[in-house]
């Protein structure tokens, strides 16, 4: 009989496919496998799938304990008791009595010999049977008995089908016993040859197909995943924390807790010392440590490091959690941080970090120290330090004596104001907390509430007990009436309810004009054309003329609300792409030390313009810088990711925009994001329409009418979505559902003052229809006044996929030199803009056209083949010829494997000499 332990299924594996792939290729050839990594980075479930994997094969499988490495042969017990009791019987005498000795835990003193013998006799009897394969996990605190018998065996193995994966902790040398480490490394434990694989931390796009997996808020995984550096243990369990403190800062959870804690404890009271200084520091580095003088810091953060307490690229250094920080912190008693602070004031650079610090280091009320701090907070704020000046304003309530208590609260009010765009939550609760505990006006109050929901970004629409106590605080009061009902337009605006933003709005610039606060007025009357052209209602640029009349408003972090900024929108949707790029431009050097959500709105900007005038390198910088900066504040991750999958389907990988906005769509649709859930379905369906899915791509694309129609969403202009749906549906043979949504839509554009664009995709859209229904020529006349349009509106990339569609409908018609003169005509355009996605799906369409068909006899090379073989043919690497002509290697693979079969060559050296004789 042989023993095969059924494990259950495996956990799905995030980010773990390359590998345990590495892994069951070193086991299927023999041999053993050693993972490596902190605790909770997930060795534990990449045993978990080698267990799964093993059909029909013997498992032997033990997991060592910290309590229980004084036990001897504890774990090699654990092992023996899963063996057939017919293998044991089967043993010599010696070696049976020695296994039955260790079962029953009576004292062998024979010593390990017998022992030895009979693991290494079990595991050539159930070799004998099936393949064994031996699991060890936690090898660290393998007890020294087991570990040696386990070691003398690994290594007599031979030719016997016994392999093993083990998973510890380094350093090896883990000590177990106050005489020194152990003399069996986790290495020794399995047959040889032994492939050591470290385990990494998981990416934020591994970690948010983790928390999808377990039914977690996409918004988690962006805030979560420089909070746990990636380890997935650590992740889900402050995902749960964070879970249930959905309105508050999630405390430490105890299990935490407690890895910090024990990562703490195998450290020397030197690194311990230098971790104070961190957790007390604004922006900890390596450079400030040694100026506090911890002239070691190097080598003290690189231990920290290794236990993975800290994350750090060798100068600037973050904890993990960060709440570990805290932790530190509280670990010390009020001399120790006091003393560190003393230090940190000597050793930082900026005069508003050495307030914080004199600050901290004494906690006595002055008013004379409160007002030092908020000058303090205000020069942090002009530097673009956000987190510092809201910690200074705080500080400088803290120190506030209770004289000046309407100073303190006006100081609260900017600390949550300043927190809450620096993206600091826990500062947030704190100061507005406080504001709604103490004697505040209404205006406070209310300001307190809306930062309270600012933190709840593209979700705040969901916020309503939040609004009702704020209206309740506004009473009768215009003021704060005026601010409330401009933050309730923009929340139906986020949830898609145009008519009652517009509603909201003209509430807001009513009591703001009561009062004469102009900022409110013209951010309200903002909205107002944002969303009366969102309506369909074309007075739309009337209520941002009278906007723009009004001072500029004054209100940080919202640029991206702002009457200029609703400027630049309308010129990038009227097709004024050179005007727009440039307000945008102008807005990026405003923005580049403001608030991250008004940053993070301008790159989206630019990356939209970019990519339609056909300068992709420059649309995927914005789209990383975007996705970077989101991720750092701990921002809704709807918009992030719409940025980056509207870059990669112009100039990246249609593969990796398919999961952006899969993604994408799904974190909108968990925060009532209306605004980035349309946006997101739309790109979803271009990459399925992309990638060959249309019946998919259709039913992405027909939920956006679904969420519109009800809500009175009716422009065409700021959504372009109509001609991909009607592609859609032209591919799954819906011709009359395509005619009736095309028509539907040129009749809406007759309010709009610049179609050319929408007019023009329309055109293309119903080209498809019309070659599907047989009229051929009424289709390229269409295509050819849409190339033109597009041509002169300067996006090369619109103008390319005409003429793509021109030459499919060419192809169609049997006439294949009319369909590669547009073709080659696109590849050249899409080359020109970098657009890589689009440079291969055209070369995909020539080398259809082309093939190895021959024209007097030769085979004919399209223009992307010939000069491919050219550079060959001058000595460029496959690399080299990617970056001259701006196309991916797998592209230049591909052509060249095409050119090959045309010639009947079979090399770089042939080719080459194909050329050079063509040439000469």
């Amino acid at each position: 009989m042989i023993v095969e332990v059924v494990p259950p299924a495996p956990r799905k594996l995030v980010g773990r496919v390359g590998l345990l792939a590495r892994a069951r290729e070193r086991l299927v050839h023999g041999g053993g496998v050693l993972f490596t990594g902190p605790s909770g980075i997930g060795k534990t479930t990449l045993l978990d799938a080698l267990a799964h994997d093993a059909v029909g094969e013997t498992v032997l499988r033990a997991t060592a304990a910290e309590a229980e490495r004084w036990i001897s042969g504890s774990v090699l017990a654990d092992l023996l008791v899963q063996v057939p009791a017919d293998v044991v019987a089967a043993l010599p005498v010696p070696a049976r009595d020695a296994v039955t000795a260790l079962l029953t835990g009576h004292r062998d003193d024979r010593g390990g010999v017998p022992l030895r013998h009979a693991w290494h006799l079990v595991l050539l009897a159930l070799g004998a049977r099936s393949p064994v394969l031996v699991l060890l996990d936690d090898a660290q605190w393998i007890d020294a008995a087991s570990a040696d018998v386990i070691a003398y065996a690994a290594r007599r193995t031979g030719a016997s089908p016994v392999r093993a994966a083990i998973a510890g902790r380094l350093p090896e040398s883990v000590p177990l016993d106050d005489d020194g480490p152990r003399a069996v490394p986790p290495a020794a434990l399995t047959p040889g040859p032994v492939l050591r694989l470290t385990v990494p931390p998981l990416t934020a796009d591994d970690l948010a197909e983790l928390f999808d997996a377990h039914g977690l808020p996409a918004r988690t995984a962006s805030q979560i995943h420089a909070d746990s550096a990636g380890n997935p243990y650590l992740a889900l369990t402050l995902a749960g924390a964070f879970s249930r403190h959905v309105h508050g800062p999630a405390p430490l959870p105890p299990a935490v807790a407690a890895i910090v804690y024990e990562r703490l404890t195998a450290l020397t009271p030197q690194v311990k010392e230098t971790l104070l200084l961190c957790a007390l520091a604004v922006r900890p580095t390596v450079r400030l440590l040694q100026r506090a003088g911890r002239v070691d810091a190097p080598r003290d953060i690189a231990r920290a490091a290794e236990v993975g307490l800290v994350v750090t690229d060798a100068e600037n250094i973050r904890f993990t959690p960060p709440g570990a920080a805290t932790m530190i912190t509280e670990l010390a008693d009020a001399a120790q941080r006091e003393t560190a602070h003393t230090l940190l004031a000597e050793a930082v650079t900026f005069d508003a970090d050495r307030e914080r610090h004199r600050a901290l280091a004494s906690a006595d009320p002055s008013a004379a120290a409160a007002r030092s701090l908020v000058a303090a907070a205000e020069t942090a704020h002009r530097r673009g330090a956000r987190d510092l000046a809201a910690e200074l304003y705080l500080l400088a309530a803290d120190r506030t004596p209770p004289e000046a208590e309407a100073h303190r609260v006006e100081w609260l009010v900017a600390a949550a104001e300043t927190g809450a765009n620096a993206g600091r939550p826990e500062l947030v609760h704190r100061a507005a907390g406080a504001v709604l505990a103490a004697d505040a006006t209404p205006f406070q109050r209310v300001k307190a509430r809306m930062m309270l929901i600012h933190l709840a970004g593209q979700g705040m629409s969901e916020m309503r007990e939040m609004f009702a106590l704020a209206m309740a605080d506004a009473g009768e009061c215009p003021r704060s009436g005026g601010l409330l009902h401009l933050w309730r337009s923009w929340a139906a605006m986020i949830n898609g309810w145009p008519g009652t933003s517009i509603a909201e709005a003209g509430q807001a610039a009513a009591l703001a004009r009561e009062v004469g606060d102009t900022s409110v007025e013209g951010m309200a009357l903002a909205v107002t054309a944002l969303m009366k052209r969102l309506a369909g209602e074309p007075d739309f640029d009337e209520p941002l003329r009278q906007a723009l009349e009004l001072p500029a408003p004054d209100m940080d972090g919202w640029l991206h609300m702002s009457p200029v900024y609703i400027v630049a929108r309308f010129a990038a949707l009227d097709e004024r792409l050179e005007e727009a790029r440039a307000q945008y431009l102008g807005m990026l050097a405003m923005v580049e030390r403001g608030a991250v959500e008004e940053l993070l709105n301008v790159l989206r900007g630019l990356a939209e313009v970019a990519c339609r005038m056909g300068r992709c390198p420059e649309a995927l910088d914005y789209a990383g810088r975007a996705l970077r900066v989101a991720g750092e504040a701990r921002m809704s991750p709807g918009p992030g990711w719409h940025i980056c999958a509207m870059a990669e389907l112009a100039g990246g990988s249609v593969a990796r925009a398919l999961s952006y906005a899969e993604r994408g769509a799904r974190a909108s649709e968990q925060e009532s994001d209306l605004v980035f859930l349309r946006r997101h379905l739309h790109l979803l369906g271009q990459a399925l329409l992309r990638t060959g899915r249309p019946a998919e791509a259709v039913a992405a694309l027909s939920r956006i009418p679904e969420l519109e129609r009800p809500r009175g969403i009716r422009d065409p202009t700021m959504l372009r979505w109509h001609p991909d749906l009607a592609t859609g549906l032209v591919s799954v043979g819906e011709f009359d559902q395509a005619d009736d949504l095309l028509r539907e839509t040129r009749e809406r554009l007759a309010d709009v003052p610049q179609p050319a664009g929408v007019a023009a995709q329309l055109d293309r859209a119903e080209a498809n229809l019309l070659a599907a229904r047989g009229q051929g020529e009424r289709a390229v006349a269409l295509l050819e006044r849409a190339e033109a349009v597009f041509t002169g509106l300067g996006q090369p990339i619109e103008a390319g996929h005409c003429l793509l569609v021109r030459g499919r409908v060419e192809r169609a018609r049997r006439r294949y030199a009319a369909a590669r003169a547009p073709v080659e005509r696109a590849a050249a355009l899409f080359a020109a803009a970098r657009a890589t996605p689009w440079s291969e799906h055209a070369e995909r369409m020539l080398a259809r056209l082309v093939g190895a068909d021959a024209v007097g006899g030769t085979p004919v090379l399209t223009a992307t083949e010939s000069r491919i073989a050219g550079l060959v043919a001058e000595g460029a690497s496959n690399r080299e010829i990617a970056d001259r002509l701006f196309i991916s290697v797998k592209t230049v693979e591909a052509t060249l494997t095409r050119v090959y079969r045309k010639f009947g060559l079979r090399s770089r050296t042939q080719l080459a000499a194909k050329v050079r004789e063509d040439n000469s």
